[in-house]
């Protein structure tokens, strides 16, 4: 695992794309960073890091569309497959040198509570448990970006897959507002997004029968439940789209806030995608 850390960082470090990312997100968060606190005098940093999330949409696929999807194209992850470690290995390798990568532009923003506190009071608690929920979310994202990369050779496939699903993942707390929190309205959207489920089965596994048992079975479940106590689907498309919402668990951090329970989600997300990377892999190894 270690060599395969040590790889991918003098990677990123010998060639633009990590150079790319680390001075894209210090532009950006030096330009908020100059028009709120040294221009407008305001003394929380959290509020520029907060302004800044929309660059993960952007630097993030930049960072991880070849990690996996250029390996996959050459053929050079043949190589990994037999090396002297397991793909376990091979994937925390490559996403801890990510999150290295990562952790420089950090460390950076960092210094810049030190430089406001020249011009007055800086609340420190306040601003360092920001950046440390602004560092989460960051390897968060990075850790989906690590798995889309996975899934195909084609790194712009890789990189548009990534920032599609980052956006979704931004504009969530819009989307969640188009739908109704009545028992009755969630009822039927979950029923039409159980279908919709069922169809995509169909298409993955090519078996109508499998497709349309399993969706069958799953609308009897959500029928069953609505008959029992139909006030259980009362605002749950909201909290379904809330557990989904990783950009609104930062505001927490962003207040000074530090909430063990979105640490806790955080690194369940990394884990969950870190977990769905290794299982890509290794069906792409025995396939």
């Amino acid at each position: 695992m270690t060599a395969v850390y040590k790889k991918e960082v003098k990677g990123f470090l010998t060639s633009m794309i990590g150079y790319v990312f680390i001075a894209f997100l210090l532009v950006i968060c030096g330009v908020y960073f100059t028009a709120y606190h040294l221009q407008g005098a305001y003394p929380k940093f959290a509020y520029t890091l907060d302004s800044v999330l929309f660059v993960f949409l952007i630097a993030v696929p930049v960072l991880t569309m070849r990690i996996l999807a250029e390996e996959r194209k050459q053929k050079t992850d043949q190589l990994l497959f037999t090396a002297p470690v397991s793909v376990t290995q091979v994937v925390v390798g490559k996403y801890l040198a990510l999150v290295t990568v990562y952790l420089i532009p950090v460390a950076v923003l960092c210094i810049y509570p030190l430089i406001l506190s020249q011009f007055g009071t800086i609340p420190y608690p306040e601003t360092y448990t920001a950046l440390l929920g602004f560092f989460l979310l960051g390897c968060s994202f990075l850790a989906i970006g690590l798995y889309l990369s996975s899934v195909t050779e084609s790194q712009v496939i890789a990189a548009v897959l990534t920032f599609l699903l980052l956006f979704l993942c931004y504009v969530i707390q819009g989307i969640a507002s188009f739908f109704p929190e009545t028992s009755d309205g969630s009822f039927f959207t979950l029923a039409a997004l159980t279908a919709v489920g069922a169809f995509c089965v169909y298409l993955m596994i090519g078996s109508a029968l499998i497709a349309v048992i399993a969706g069958a079975a799953a609308e009897a479940v959500l029928t069953v439940v609505y008959v029992v106590n139909s006030s259980f689907y009362e605002g749950l498309i909201q909290k379904i789209l809330n557990v989904l919402d990783l950009s609104g668990h930062f505001s927490d951090f962003a207040s000074g806030i530090l909430d063990l329970t979105a640490v806790v989600y955080y690194l369940s997300v990394i884990a969950v995608f870190l977990f769905l990377t290794v299982q890509s892999v290794q069906k792409r190894r025995w396939g």
